[in-house]
């Protein structure tokens, strides 16, 4: 009975040692833990002003969420499509590779663990769907799939680059 509490008197004094370590470093340290990155409190630094003239009041990313798909136009259809290819190819390595992967087949890394699988991008379905559905559900998301909307996150042109090279991958 003494061993017994004699070992637990020592697991509470080394549970209490590590406990007061680890919060002197929490209160004392400057470098290392995770609630002092900015990342944890992004709102206490003031949000810088806005120029008056900064938001649209024309256009925009609602705007065209109203166009019906097959309205929708890219403003790249007089550009060099091989830079448009190449600049596309960038982009997809960036955004898109991680679920649709290096084969655009939907089996990589990130798209393996989705239920369901992302779309294979040369399938018949993606490659007959006009370009203007392939921007929207880019910019917008799929409902009921795994298809983020990235509206905020990349730039129009360059999603409008990513379904240029999407649409110049052919049928698988």
């Amino acid at each position: 009975m003494k061993r017994i509490a004699i070992l637990g008197g020592a697991a509470i004094t080394v549970f209490l040692v590590a406990y007061g370590a680890i919060t002197f470093y929490d209160y004392n340290m400057k470098i290392g833990r995770m609630w002092e990155t900015p990342a944890v409190r992004p709102h206490e630094v003031p949000i810088l002003a806005m120029d008056k003239n900064t938001v649209p009041v024309g256009g925009g990313e609602a705007a065209v969420r109203l166009v019906p798909v097959q309205r929708l136009v890219s403003p790249l259809s007089g550009a060099d499509p091989a830079a448009v290819n190449q600049a596309g190819q960038v982009l997809y390595r960036t955004y898109c590779i991680h679920c649709h992967g290096k084969y655009h087949d939907g089996n990589a890394t990130v798209g393996q663990s989705f239920a369901p699988l992302p779309g294979d991008l040369r399938s018949a379905r993606v490659q007959r769907m006009p370009e203007g559905q392939i921007f929207s559900e880019i910019s917008f998301g799929v409902a009921g799939k795994r298809q983020p909307p990235l509206a905020t996150t990349i730039e129009a042109t360059d999603r409008w680059r990513i379904v240029a090279y999407v649409k110049s991958l052919g049928i698988r």
